[in-house]
């Protein structure tokens, strides 16, 4: 198993070459960059560069804009000319998928070029075909003879380029080969760049992008691993693709983005949100910055490398104790101190009362424990719901009696061998992570607890770092969600000054949805938008929304147009795609089962496609 990190114990940055885009640098030491796409029409030359300028205005380093013909492509000229009148000499990139002639026509005019490997000159038809070693081989030729002549150009003109994989966009040929995984991924970026590589290009920077945090996180490590292997050093792009809208593609994108700034991996993020593109900035800048305060603070010395596989999910094996640990779903723990407790309080948590039943009503996000200080409530609570208080109390692991049945608590500098002495078989173990906390200890801590056979529910307190609502709530995401990712958390227990217990526990069962470890909504993969867009994005993911919210589980995609279309959305369930102006098209996974549906008649037919296909429920009062 090849490793992509020196050390478990000390993240460093992954030392990557510099490209140069224009007056920018990308990788090596320099500063990550920021960057956003636009969502205007690219033939649309005053809202293009309007937009670019908001944009800028906001942080944005690196503006890309989508050059779908060469139409496009040659109009890029224009609004380069007009964002250098304006007094903005922004490096810009051409968004490529189909269209290697756009691609030539677009190195004449922007810095850099970003093409999709799974479709640029490549085959994705959803065709289960066999490829003979020979076949594979001619197509590889067919490949290097569309693609040489864009790597001579960007090479002659100095231009730098993107390979930028997509999870949904995998060729048929590479699926044949090396299915729908991280490493069919990875293998489809090495084979363009092992042809710019032949023709002496070295400008590139790659990314890996997905919806699925756990296949993008896997697939990035996979990258950096096959990098180190071959002696690469090109600089990365971190983006999850298709991220959503709102606190939901804010925390995905923390979660997957965050686990690998965490790592030390990434020179330049994207923040995909279904919002406008100045939007994404604030929420990439707060994100960086936290993470990088992670890597800086770590000074520690690597003492070996354990053994523990990085590109596969395996969840830590724990006893059952009660709901928490064995085959349980992580569960929740949320704060209710004393002024705060009320049967009221427990109303937006997951919990409603029924006078005329005398019931409670339980729904899919309802907190499962309650912490509440000194005493339990004091009234009657759901059966469901547990208390940690005085009869279930919490002590210091340093202190703590060997045959007493507690909830262990203990800092990342804790030694294994010393957790693993003082929890018995009843004891249930946390580690609380403290601002100031390094977040390499404290995954070092749980790898050490696996390797050694560790096999006691364990679990996360965190205490947000942060002054800000979103700063809190990005910071939550991206160290919960690491941890998730790699199997660990019986039951994570977030602490936010900015947020009261209503947010945190939305947050908290938004973190396990993200990293698909515990479903309770609806999942929407939805586009950020861009110029090759054919219907509000924004407005109709809102109006799907509305009718499906309550649907736990269903898989959403909507995407914009058939570039974003059944191959971005890869595992969703249902998909609603843009074909043309005022038309959709409507998938069952990656099956297109409805063509040229009126846009005002769509959202209806997806509803009854969600029905005959049996998952429809009806909807009940949101809890």
């Amino acid at each position: 198993m090849k490793p992509y990190l020196d050390s478990y114990q000390q993240y460093k940055r992954f030392k990557t070459s510099q490209v140069t885009v224009g007056s920018k640098v990308i990788g090596g030491d320099a500063p990550i960059l920021l960057q956003s796409m636009t969502t205007t029409d690219t033939m649309d030359t005053k809202g293009t560069i309007d937009q670019s300028i908001r944009m800028i205005n906001a942080g944005c380093e690196l503006v890309r804009i989508t050059a779908p013909s060469v139409k496009e492509a040659e109009n890029l000229k224009e609004i380069k000319h007009g964002l250098e009148l304006s007094g903005h000499q922004i490096p810009l990139v051409a968004d490529i998928h189909f269209t290697p002639n756009a691609a030539m026509k677009a190195a004449d005019y922007v810095e850099k070029i970003r093409v999709n490997p799974g479709n640029y000159a490549d085959k994705k038809k959803f065709e289960e075909i066999v490829y003979t070693d020979e076949s594979y081989t001619e197509e590889l030729i067919r490949i290097r003879e569309k693609f040489t002549p864009l790597v001579l150009k960007c090479k002659k003109l100095g231009r730098a380029m993107r390979i930028g994989t997509n999870h949904g966009s995998l060729s048929d040929r590479i699926m044949s080969r090396f299915g729908d995984s991280p490493m069919g991924m990875v293998m489809s970026a090495i084979e363009f760049i092992e042809i710019c590589r032949d023709n002496d290009y070295h400008n590139l920077v790659l990314s890996m992008k997905a919806s699925n945090t756990l296949v993008m996180v896997q697939a990035y490590r996979l990258l950096v691993a096959e990098m180190k292997d071959r002696g690469y050093h090109y600089p990365i792009h971190l983006g999850v693709t298709e991220a959503g809208e709102g606190e939901d593609g804010r925390i995905k994108s923390a979660v997957g983005i965050g686990a690998l700034l965490l790592e030390g991996i990434g020179d330049t993020v994207r923040v995909s949100l279904t919002e406008a593109p100045e939007e994404e900035i604030p929420v990439a800048q707060d994100l960086v910055a936290m993470c990088q305060q992670e890597t800086q603070n770590n000074d520690q010395k690597s003492e070996g490398f354990l053994k523990h596989n990085p590109y596969t999910y395996e969840r830590h094996k724990s006893v059952e104790i009660g709901i928490i640990g064995g085959d349980n779903v992580p569960r929740v723990i949320l704060d209710l101190p004393e002024g705060t407790q009320s049967p009221a309080s427990l109303f937006n948590v997951g919990y409603r009362y029924s006078a005329p039943l005398d019931k409670w009503n339980i729904g899919d996000m309802a907190c499962d424990f309650i912490h509440t200080g000194e005493q339990p409530v004091p009234f009657a609570i759901p059966g469901t719901l547990q208390q940690i208080c005085v009869d279930y109390p919490i002590v210091s692991g340093y202190d703590a009696a060997l045959d007493s049945e507690h909830m262990y608590e203990f800092t990342p500098k804790a030694m294994a061998e010393e957790i693993i002495e003082l929890c018995n078989t009843q004891s249930i173990a946390f580690i609380t992570i403290e601002p100031d906390s390094h977040f390499a200890d404290v995954k070092y801590l749980c790898l050490n607890l696996k390797e050694k056979g560790f096999n006691q529910p364990l679990g996360f307190k965190i205490i947000a770092k942060g002054t800000t609502k979103e700063e809190q709530s990005l910071y939550l995401s991206a160290i919960a969600g690491s941890l998730l990712l790699d199997g660990f958390g019986d039951f994570i227990w977030l602490q936010a000054s900015e947020l009261n217990h209503v947010e945190s526990n939305q947050l908290s069962f938004g973190i396990l949805q993200a990293t698909r470890t515990r479903i309770s909504k609806t999942e929407y993969i939805s586009c950020p938008s861009c110029g090759r867009t054919l219907f509000d994005l924004q407005e109709t993911t809102a109006k799907i929304r509305k009718v499906t919210s309550h649907l736990k589980g269903v898989k959403i995609g909507i995407m914009g147009c058939i570039v974003n279309g059944p191959g971005e959305m890869a595992d969703a369930d249902f998909g609603y795609v843009g074909t043309g102006p005022g038309k959709i098209s409507l998938y069952r996974e990656k099956e297109v089962v409805q063509k040229n549906v009126p846009e005002e008649k769509a959202v209806d037919a997806l509803v009854e496609l969600i029905k005959e296909h049996g998952m429809w429920v009806e909807s009940e009062e949101v809890l």
